[in-house]
């Protein structure tokens, strides 16, 4: 069973929110660039970087992080099978830079334990920060958001499901109880 528990306007909100601690915490916007993890997180980064822009006429790079060959959740290879990679496309150098790494939910802290590898081998940032829509917790790696946009505190049988418009139609976020 699905339950909405954000709606588009709420979601805006969110993300209207993040861009403002962004602004807050950062004496100086010019050393920033926004990651996106893909697939939802990409979207969230550009929705994040357009709001800065119009709050304060900056535009800040967008880039997007393929983490797939980083995750420690992939068993399996199937060597007869080419991997579907369609790769990382950050358009500055991360080197020096404040990178804002941008995903939807985070959990365990496995993906983004992933996307700082994949990170680490594109060069060397100053810093990096964390940016989530949701955090629902359970973590199981010592991971902590820098900003958030809802806390859903959850159980471990159920499941978060954010949409996005540019891929699912709609903006929302909804929770579904999984089967024991």
């Amino acid at each position: 069973m699905m339950k909405q528990v954000v709606d588009t306007v709420t979601m805006k909100r969110a993300l209207t929110r993040i861009t403002y601690e962004i602004i807050e915490q950062n004496k100086g916007l010019e050393d920033l660039v926004f990651v996106g993890i893909k697939t939802r997180g990409i979207y969230l980064a550009h929705r994040i970087a357009d709001r800065l822009e119009q709050l304060e006429g900056i535009k800040v790079p967008v880039g997007e992080l393929d983490i797939r060959l980083y995750r420690d959740d992939v068993h399996k290879v199937d060597h007869h099978q080419e991997p579907e990679i369609s790769g990382s496309d950050i358009p500055v150098s991360i080197t020096d830079k404040h990178v804002i790494l941008i995903d939807d939910v985070l959990f365990t802290g496995r993906t983004i334990r992933a996307a700082l590898d994949a990170l680490m081998d594109l060069g060397r940032p100053q810093k990096i920060s964390l940016a989530v829509l949701v955090d629902r917790g359970h973590r199981e790696l010592p991971i902590r958001p820098d900003f958030v946009g809802k806390n859903i505190p959850t159980s471990l049988k159920e499941q978060i499901h954010v949409n996005v418009e540019e891929v699912d139609g709609t903006d929302s976020i909804t929770i579904e109880q999984l089967e024991d």
